[in-house]
């Protein structure tokens, strides 16, 4: 049966993530009419946390006399959040999000361990099936404090090339 993937192409190699439609369907429409868009094209993994999560997907990114607000884009609108019962493990697709859980946008992050805490609270909606070990190399990559004590902004820059929509057998 085809379905659709998203091919994330990064400044460290490709990744290719499978949607999870069943328990996030309004999540996933949102990230695929992004990534169709080419809103992702050219923004960076600006936040990445040793042995948690790489975390991308805001516009602002793009821009780098921005880097102070970087963390804070999105797309002018906020998603619903569609919490399910899927684990958030290595490889996991979930959305980034406020305080507010229906506040998440465009920002996205993918799990480096297992992240169990986060389940039911943030909406996983997807997983990588294709390039692990880029997801291992972008989560090796060296950071710096990020001004607000937390050692996760990277020292050079990691970049989403493009992300596609495929149909995949």
């Amino acid at each position: 049966m085809a379905q659709e993937v998203a091919v994330i192409k990064t400044s460290e190699g490709d990744m290719v993530v499978k949607f999870w439609p069943d328990v996030a369907p309004k999540t996933v429409e949102n990230f695929k009419k992004l990534a169709k868009e080419g809103f992702y094209d050219g923004t960076a993994f600006h936040r990445i946390v040793k042995g948690f999560m790489i975390q991308g997907g805001d516009p602002l990114t793009k821009d780098k006399t921005q880097e102070a607000r970087w963390g804070t884009g999105d797309p002018g609108y906020k998603v619903k959040a569609e919490f399910n019962g899927n684990p958030h493990v290595r490889g996991v697709l979930s959305m980034a999000r406020s305080q507010n859980p229906d506040s998440a946008g465009s920002q996205f992050f993918i799990c480096l361990a297992d992240a169990r805490f986060l389940d039911r609270q943030y909406t996983g909606f997807g997983e990588v099936i294709e390039g692990d070990d880029v997801l291992g190399i972008l989560g090796d990559a060296p950071t710096t404090s990020n001004g607000g004590g937390e050692r996760s902004r990277p020292v050079t820059r990691v970049g989403v090339v493009s992300i596609t929509i495929e149909t995949r057998a």
